[in-house]
């Protein structure tokens, strides 16, 4: 399937995390804060609803991007950053990056390992997904839950700025945070 390549990395990474930033609708580009936040960072993933494909060029800027399509996303043209899921495997711990992967708690007959069979072949460590606008971290089952929420649209509202997130793997260690962005 479409999406599922593994790409493996052996070493420690700080991660920047990044979803539903709608460009153009929620602003023109992304604000400025979004730099600041992922300097230093040697990747960034996007968790889809970019809706233009020059969001990823201007992350690019910053670090290395790879990306997943989310449901505004359906018109984009093909680009190799871009996947319906992406896998990634950093210091021997899987990520499995997907817009919305339906978490367990909906509907009832889903489980965790059903939803990471179903987006990411698999079992993996962390999830990171968009789609609610609403960042979160939390432990579910012994997998790392990471929704960045959104920059430029957070909870559905233009004009303010929002969040980003980042995860830091180093040796056996997995850890994200939230960064809240400020003018």
């Amino acid at each position: 399937m479409v999406g599922r390549r593994e790409r493996i990395v052996n070493s420690d990474m700080r991660i920047g995390l990044i979803a539903d930033t709608h460009i153009p609708e929620a602003g023109k580009e992304l604000p400025r804060q979004v730099r600041e936040a992922f300097n230093g960072v040697d990747l960034i993933l996007h968790a889809g609803d970019l809706i233009v494909l020059s969001v990823l060029d201007w992350l690019e800027v910053i670090a290395p991007v790879l990306a997943v399509r989310g449901n505004g996303d359906c018109g984009l043209p093909s680009d190799p950053r871009l996947r319906e899921t992406q896998v990634l495997t950093v210091a021997g711990k899987r990520i499995g990056l997907c817009h919305y992967p339906g978490l367990p708690e909906e509907p009832s007959w889903r489980t965790l390992d059903k939803v990471m069979e179903r987006n990411f072949n698999g079992p993996v460590d962390v999830i990171v997904f968009g789609h609610t606008h609403v960042a979160i971290v939390e432990t579910y089952n012994g997998v790392l839950l990471v929704n960045p929420g959104s920059p430029s649209f957070p909870r559905g509202m233009v004009g303010l700025l929002g969040t980003v997130g980042i995860l830091r793997i180093e040796d056996d260690t997995v850890e994200a945070s939230i960064t809240p962005l400020y003018w």
